[in-house]
């Protein structure tokens, strides 16, 4: 397996998951997929209390990549989009995200998978997939909603727009929205007081307050999917991300 992601576990049972692809921008390659996909299952071990998902100084996650996203227009793959958000709410202990950078579709969405979030005030955060022509995917509709609330989260959607960290301060239920510098020592207070607790305990905690979110990505993504049926047979689709796609937001 390759060096695109980083993981580390303490004595005390932290789990860090650095993401650090810099030529990709942490991009949803199929290298970075299977990677990140074979680093989840380390979280099975039981010395493991709680993870936390980190990326780079200016890029969290940006999401699909152009390539896979022509290919998805293409009909050449089948997307496995939806199988790494199922994974990520099925990670068996707390997850924290410790957003410093930008995060731009998927990537929004792997942030959002996780208990609790933490953003910078500097970062800007969107979900592009409008822009480029085509319905959101990877169960984004719900989560979003569930964690922004319906009509910031319509705003997110139908507009494709980015808004900077300080925007979702009491008017969002994400946890934490700190100085760029601040969010992975605020990520790493809370993994410590959550280290001190039982794996078993943990366990079921997680399993309960991750239901909602689960029922919520899942009624999602079935239509999701319908939505994808219809515009990824449009031939214009193809066009549209290839004049449209951008990469990361900055």
């Amino acid at each position: 397996m390759g060096n695109l992601i980083k993981l580390e576990i303490s004595h005390e049972g932290i789990a860090l998951l650095k993401m650090q692809d810099h030529a990709g921008k942490n991009a949803f390659t199929q290298d970075f997929f299977n990677e990140l996909m074979e680093k989840l299952t380390a979280f099975k071990d039981e010395k493991v209390k709680v993870c936390i998902f980190q990326g780079m100084d200016d890029v969290f996650c940006s999401g699909g990549d152009r390539k896979a996203l022509l290919d998805l227009a293409e009909q050449k793959m089948e997307p496995y989009d939806l199988r790494l958000t199922r994974a990520l709410l099925d990670i068996p202990i707390p997850a924290i995200a410790a957003m410093e950078g930008h995060a731009t579709g998927g990537g929004l969405i792997l942030g959002l998978s996780c208990d609790i979030v933490i953003m910078a005030n500097e970062s800007s955060y969107g979900c592009p997939f409008m822009n480029m022509g085509f319905t959101p995917g990877m169960g984004i509709t719900g989560l979003l909603r569930y964690s922004m609330g319906e009509y910031l989260a319509a705003e997110m959607l139908f507009a494709g727009q980015y808004f900077r960290g300080s925007r979702f301060k009491e008017r969002s239920l994400i946890n934490y929205i700190e100085p760029k510098d601040k969010v992975f020592p605020k990520a790493i207070d809370i993994a410590s007081r959550i280290a001190e607790k039982p794996r078993s305990a943990l366990e079921l905690l997680k399993r309960t307050l991750s239901l909602q979110r689960r029922k919520s990505f899942e009624e999602a993504s079935t239509l999701e999917s319908f939505m994808h049926e219809i515009c990824f047979k449009d031939p214009k689709t193809y066009d549209r991300i290839k004049n449209n796609f951008v990469g990361n937001k900055e």
